[in-house]
């Protein structure tokens, strides 16, 4: 099993974070590269479309509002990986906030190094494109 993990610290609220992105149907709201999000199964699925055009479908594992997290698995998708489980948290620091993005996954057809790199990069990304978007 391979991981990826990443994080930003931003001078911005906790509960403000949470409320942009603690939605389990608001990726479009902050993440660029996913524009739409459509929810089913009374809201615990999640049928993504990503700016290339994919499908993505997430189930929601768990979700906790008290402590500002989400954690899902991918049911479908085009990464080349399975078994994937991730979480989604915004820490209070202060009074701003460190938001933690983190998954687990079994590459398949690629090299747990090549999948490490796939997923940091999309969290780096994501998160780097939220704390332009918070400190707008």
């Amino acid at each position: 099993m391979a991981t990826a993990q990443a994080f930003i610290d931003t001078p911005v609220d906790a509960d403000r974070v949470w409320q942009l992105i603690g939605g389990f149907d608001a990726l479009p709201d902050w993440l660029p590269f996913i524009p739409e999000s459509a929810l089913s199964q009374g809201g615990r699925v999640r049928t993504l479309k990503s700016v290339d055009g994919d499908t993505i479908i997430e189930r929601l594992l768990d979700f906790n509002e008290a402590r500002r997290s989400y954690s899902y698995t991918i049911l479908t998708g085009p990464a080349p990986v399975r078994d994937y489980q991730s979480t989604l948290c915004v820490v209070a620091q202060g009074s701003g906030a460190r938001v933690q993005w983190s998954g687990s996954f079994v590459p398949q057809g690629i090299s747990d190094a090549e999948a490490t790199a796939l997923f940091a990069g999309i969290y780096e990304d994501g998160l780097a494109a939220l704390k332009q978007q918070l400190e707008a």
